[in-house]
């Protein structure tokens, strides 16, 4: 029950900020981009755009013994300019974990996780038809502190994303396929699909239905959830945010996908 607890703290807080910011359509900062801009740039995995989000993960009912797991990814994306066609984007996913009586009543393990690295090589400007794209190699680093939170080998693949902004709606999907190439864990062979599809307000508030989903071809285990987000640009102090948070959906065969979950984000943003 205390988690629930913690979930509903932390909600009541996210409403609370977000009701209490003064933000609506005005610019976050004198001269930049207004809050509509950057919830439609959040929304872009390729925008020319540092930001540093904290996301939390809270999973219930995970594994044979239905414990609990709470995952802390720390996900800064920082654009650089390669010249005045193309941008570099570097993605990283830093996962720090906790979870409890996953696999037995009293087990518990805490530490970080596997390090995903991604590069986007994106071109500044759209398609003629309007897509944006990035394409680039992604590394799986084995950083983990405890067997369950990582695969214990090292793996490299491709990864692309391609999205069309269409007034108000942004959509379109991230895939990458890694392999393993090092390490004393089983060999690796995983594909991973995220559709993404955001409506964003004159506001700054913005509404996202996305699904994160996996297959290990070698052991044939899939699974995924799908999640519905609200999320609010607003400004604290002198430091423009977006928080945010929705419930998650899981399905597929994986024996450890929870049966629920809830996901909150507090997003720092560094408008150029």
């Amino acid at each position: 029950m205390k988690q629930f607890y913690k979930i509903g703290y932390l909600i009541l807080l996210l409403l609370s900020i977000s009701v209490n910011a003064q933000e609506a359509e005005a610019p976050v900062s004198t001269g930049g981009p207004s809050a509509e801009d950057l919830a439609k740039q959040l929304a872009n995995p390729v925008a020319n755009l540092i930001s540093v989000p904290f996301q939390n993960n809270f999973e219930f009912n995970v594994g044979p013994n239905e414990g609990f797991r709470y995952n802390l990814n720390i996900q800064p994306v920082l654009p650089f300019t390669l010249n005045e066609d193309w941008n570099l984007i570097s993605r990283t996913i830093v996962p720090f974990i906790t979870q409890t009586d996953v696999f037995y009543d009293g087990s518990s393990a805490h530490g970080v996780g596997d390090i995903a690295q991604s590069f986007f090589f994106s071109p500044k400007a759209p398609t003629k038809g309007g897509l944006i794209w990035g394409a680039g190699p992604i590394f799986l680093l084995n950083t983990a502190m405890e067997d369950a939170f990582g695969l214990n080998t090292w793996a490299v693949g491709p990864s692309a994303v391609v999205l069309k902004l269409n007034g108000q709606l942004t959509y379109g999907a991230l895939v990458n396929h890694m392999w393993s190439y090092a390490g004393k864990g089983d060999d690796v062979s995983a594909s991973f699909f995220q559709p993404f599809f955001t409506y964003a307000t004159p506001n700054g508030a913005s509404y996202t239905i996305a699904s994160e989903n996996t297959q290990s071809w070698h052991n044939k285990i899939f699974g995924g959830f799908i999640g519905v987000y609200y999320a609010k640009v607003i400004q604290i102090s002198k430091q423009t945010v977006q928080l945010g948070g929705g419930p998650k959906v899981y399905y597929g065969n994986n024996p450890l996908n929870p049966s629920f979950g809830f996901r909150l984000n507090v997003i720092l943003l560094f408008p150029k």
